[in-house]
């Protein structure tokens, strides 16, 4: 799963790259299309992302004790579940113009009139991530993981295929700046339009490997007496938590609009002054929660089956095991993140700077500004599962309203008292606190619950990744000091290929002498994380 998730995120790296070489990073255009590319995603999940993710796999797993190994009960689940996507999805759509619109309330009609563009045709996109997350998760409660990892990697081939032709039909950015004014129907299919087809493969490679399960499963329609009670009381506190989760996060997406108002205003002053917008949140986003996405969902989504199996079977002990395991293990990728994004935020926000310095050091900013969360966005997550793995929908939601009021009260005081040069920042600094706070309550509301679990071996262990991680943050700093990237005029930040090799010699560096400081600093869970790898290696 998590060699799936890492050429799906390389692949996805390269793909935002090729967006700040086709429209430019800090742009109008870019933040314009990022929102309306990202809302799809945010509405999913406000609306079913929850419920699919935490729900299905308890009730498939139980399901599959029966004589049809569950096959009549997933085939209804699925008909009802994909039924329920056409509706939401074809609403959301027939709503697009007043959602932009509601979103960008400080934006000009041009740019409200190209995002309801790029909204009409990137709001599919809700359909197909239900979709991809509906069969995926029928095949993970059946132990069949890496396909639903691997077919991200599909969605992004088809998008990095399409940007490759706008660049040669249109031209870089650099070369020719795409512009509200000379924005064409072909440029808003072969980005908008190809982004929704890279979505839609991803979902419907799944039916190969879900249709080689043997199940049978066909559309099947009658939900009465199956069963359904349970998963629809879950459901229902899942959806209610996903909502306020999400109404939080819109929230901030509305504040983190502002700014892309307020760009003209910003270069017309002397000198010329970047500000950063939805697009640079975006790739600090995506870089900050690549640890969680590569090594912390992989581990938690065999977690959760185990949890819940445990659960099933009334063993404590074995799901306080399989948890506290799993929060040391993902900490050594996740701790050693951190540090590496904020050592190497430089480098990294040139590289998705579309080849403009200034533009680079801006996101490179927010990169670390956002990176203290990354770590406990893993911790949180994998918390709030244990809930779920007692089929406790109640408590996760009762968690997440005090985390949203905690980000509707941050995205207020942002709006209301922060210059729109620093919205961003501000953001990105509530994107850490949030998960930071969701830990904290998780923890002291599980351990009312189940009593301590391996708390104490949990901190000891996240206090020697961390200081092993600060000693190879030392040796990344040198490596990047050496090689000018504390000069505005060095060599990292001439274009995005030096970035690249900046990343390539100081990530390798710095990743070597992590491995000797945590064998310095008696790790122990190295091991566990490596592993699985050295056994494939091995045959």
């Amino acid at each position: 799963m998590a060699s799936g998730t890492l050429v799906s995120r390389a692949l996805g790296f390269l793909k935002v790259v090729l967006i700040t070489v086709a429209i430019g990073s800090v742009t109008t255009v870019s933040d314009v299309f990022e929102l309306a590319n990202t809302l799809p995603n945010l509405i999913y999940v406000l609306v079913a992302g929850g419920v699919f993710n935490a729900v299905l796999v308890p009730q498939i797993i139980k399901a599959s004790k029966a004589d049809d190994d569950g096959a009549d009960y997933i085939s209804r689940l699925m008909t009802l579940a994909v039924l329920a996507l056409l509706g939401v999805t074809a609403v959301v759509v027939l709503l697009a113009g007043p959602i932009v619109r509601t979103m960008g309330t400080d934006w000009t009609e041009a740019q409200l009139s190209l995002g309801i563009t790029f909204a009409l045709f990137t709001f599919p996109q809700i359909f197909f991530y239900g979709l991809y997350t509906v069969v995926g998760q029928v095949l993970n409660a059946r132990g069949a993981f890496g396909w639903y990892m691997w077919a991200p990697v599909v969605n992004n081939v088809v998008a990095i295929a399409a940007l490759l032709v706008f660049v040669q039909q249109f031209g870089a950015y650099q070369q020719d700046p795409h512009t509200l004014e000379n924005w064409s129907p072909a440029k808003t299919f072969w980005l908008a339009a190809m982004a929704t087809a890279g979505v839609a493969a991803q979902a419907l490679v799944l039916f190969w490997p879900l249709r080689r399960l043997g199940l049978g499963l066909r559309p099947r329609f009658g939900w009465r007496g199956i069963g359904l009670s349970t998963a629809a009381r879950l459901a229902g506190w899942t959806l209610a938590t996903g909502i306020i989760a999400n109404l939080a996060f819109l929230a901030l997406t509305k504040v983190a609009a502002i700014p892309t108002g307020y760009r003209p205003e910003y270069l017309a002053m002397d000198p010329p002054q970047q500000i950063p917008g939805v697009a640079a949140l975006n790739q600090a986003s995506m870089l900050y929660s690549l640890p969680h996405g590569v090594i912390g969902l992989s581990i938690a989504t065999v977690l959760f089956n185990r949890m819940a199996a445990a659960s099933a079977d009334g063993d404590r002990d074995g799901m306080v095991a399989s948890l506290s395991s799993s929060l040391r293990i993902t900490g050594v990728a996740t701790v050693f993140a951190t540090v590496a994004l904020v050592v190497f935020a430089g480098p990294l926000g040139m590289l998705f700077s579309g080849g403009v310095p200034s533009a680079g050091a801006v996101i490179g900013q927010v990169v670390a500004v956002i990176a203290v969360g990354a770590p406990f966005m893993s911790i949180s997550f994998m918390l709030g599962r244990a809930f779920y793995a007692q089929e406790d929908a109640r408590t996760p939601f009762l968690v997440q309203i005090g985390v949203a009021l905690f980000t509707v009260a941050c995205a207020l005081l942002i709006w209301s008292f922060v210059p729109p040069d620093l919205i961003i920042f501000a953001v990105a600094a509530c994107y850490a606190a949030q998960n930071v706070l969701s830990t904290l309550i998780y923890h002291a509301v599980l351990v009312r619950r189940i009593g301590d679990y391996g708390v104490a071996r949990i901190v000891d262990a996240h206090v020697r990744i961390l200081l092993a991680s600060l000693l190879a943050g030392v040796v990344g700093a040198a490596v990047l000091f050496s090689l000018g990237g504390y000069d505005p005029d060095g060599f990292p930040w001439n274009d995005q290929l030096t970035a690249v090799a900046t990343l390539a010699v100081g990530g390798t560096a710095m990743g070597i002498a992590y491995l000797g400081a945590l064998k310095l600093c008696r790790v122990r869970e190295l091991d566990g994380l490596v592993r699985p790898l050295l056994a494939r290696l091995g045959r």
